[in-house]
């Protein structure tokens, strides 16, 4: 077990995913769709949570929704994976260098741009802050002829066979094709929407306007998993 595991592990943190790979020269990566908290419980589900051998940790998030990938989710994913990456007591220089990339269908930052980097500076003097916590948009609509452009075209094409990338498009064809990977897509897709369901379950009791056996019934939970969540929510 890795430490981001251990310490995901003791947080509470639940993962769909977990995959070791190549791609793009980087060995041995470990990617998985994972759901972290904020102090307050309360989480969000990344669609891509990766460290790589040096520790770095990136979060990879596929926009469609113009909503769905302003500055402040970027901010708020970006605070999460830090306060997730050390335990209460560790010296903060223990924290990792970050990415948050948010890869969207439209041009979000409306330069005309395909990749835009983030980065903290200093406003006097224009020299970085280096606080190692990094923010990517890549620009989706722009899908010419170099390697990036490539990239988004791969991620926007449903038929493997019509890919640019070797690597992407033989994980695309077992998870579409083989036997073992339509099962585990299928099992990804149920966890998907069991978060969902939990989620949905967490804000219609915030809200207090329906009972617990309402609730339970209207999202087809198990009762006794939002009388559960219903005291997690309860002010300590």
């Amino acid at each position: 077990m890795s430490d981001l595991e251990e310490l995901e592990r003791q947080r509470g943190n639940s993962e769909f995913v977990d995959t070791t790979s190549s791609l793009g020269g980087v060995q041995n990566f470990r990617a998985r769709t994972a759901s972290i908290k904020n102090l307050q419980g309360r989480s969000i589900r990344m669609d891509v949570k990766t460290i790589d051998l040096e520790k770095k940790q990136y979060d990879v998030e596929i926009q469609k929704a113009d909503n769905g990938a302003k500055p402040k989710r970027a901010r708020y994913n970006s605070s999460l994976i830090d306060v997730n990456a050390i335990l209460p007591g560790d010296d903060t220089e223990l924290l990792p260098e970050t990415y948050v990339i948010f890869i969207t269908e439209n041009d979000v930052l409306k330069g005309n741009l395909p990749i835009y980097h983030i980065e903290r500076t200093i406003k006097e003097n224009g020299k970085l802050f280096d606080d190692k916590a990094h923010i990517i948009y890549v620009n989706g609509e722009i899908k010419d002829d170099t390697p990036l452009g490539r990239l988004m075209q791969d991620l926007s094409c449903a038929n493997p066979d019509e890919m640019n990338y070797k690597e992407l498009a033989d994980r695309a064809r077992y998870f579409k094709k083989d036997k073992e990977g339509r099962k585990i897509m299928s099992k990804i897709m149920e966890e998907i929407v069991n978060y969902e369901k939990i989620e949905a379950a967490k804000r219609m009791l915030e809200r207090g306007k329906l009972t617990k056996e309402e609730i339970s019934e209207d999202l087809n939970l198990p009762l006794h998993i939002v009388e559960t969540l219903a005291n997690d929510l309860q002010p300590v």
